[in-house]
């Protein structure tokens, strides 16, 4: 019983350390993208001599990726407040796999223990027999 509890938060601590995995890996990929647009706005221009509407669109382009980065910045938020979370959970299921785990070696050594004093119950029970009948 304690075996399977053991392998059982070893496998739930396996999928935490999965999900962990995967929201780090969209926090990379948002970080790339507020890179890539900042990127954009700072390289976006009209053309030099180009009608005075050019630069109201310009505006309005810059200020869209910029709401687009917010907007980004504001999952990112949300994807480490889950990050913690699941980072805690790992910890948590990490605790009760080490309890579980001692537990198991604990269960395996009283396990020969009795294994050991039945031979020893055994084998003295055969010496007494040898001496009664020597």
């Amino acid at each position: 019983m304690i075996e399977k509890l053991y392998k059982l938060k070893k496998s739930q601590t396996d999928q935490k350390l999965m999900q962990k995995g995967q929201i780090m890996a969209k926090m990379n990929h948002i970080d790339d993208e507020v890179m890539f647009t900042e990127n954009k706005i700072k390289t976006t221009s009209v053309q030099r001599h180009g009608a005075i509407s050019d630069f109201a669109v310009l505006a309005i382009h810059k200020n869209t990726m910029k709401l687009h980065i917010s907007k980004l910045e504001e999952e990112k938020k949300i994807l480490n407040s889950q990050l913690e979370i699941i980072v805690n959970e790992i910890v948590q299921l990490q605790k009760e796999t080490e309890q579980y785990g001692y537990m198991l070696e604990e269960e395996k050594q009283e396990n020969l223990r009795r294994v050991l004093l039945i031979e020893e119950e055994a084998s003295s029970e055969y010496i007494q027999s040898k001496y009664i009948n020597g």
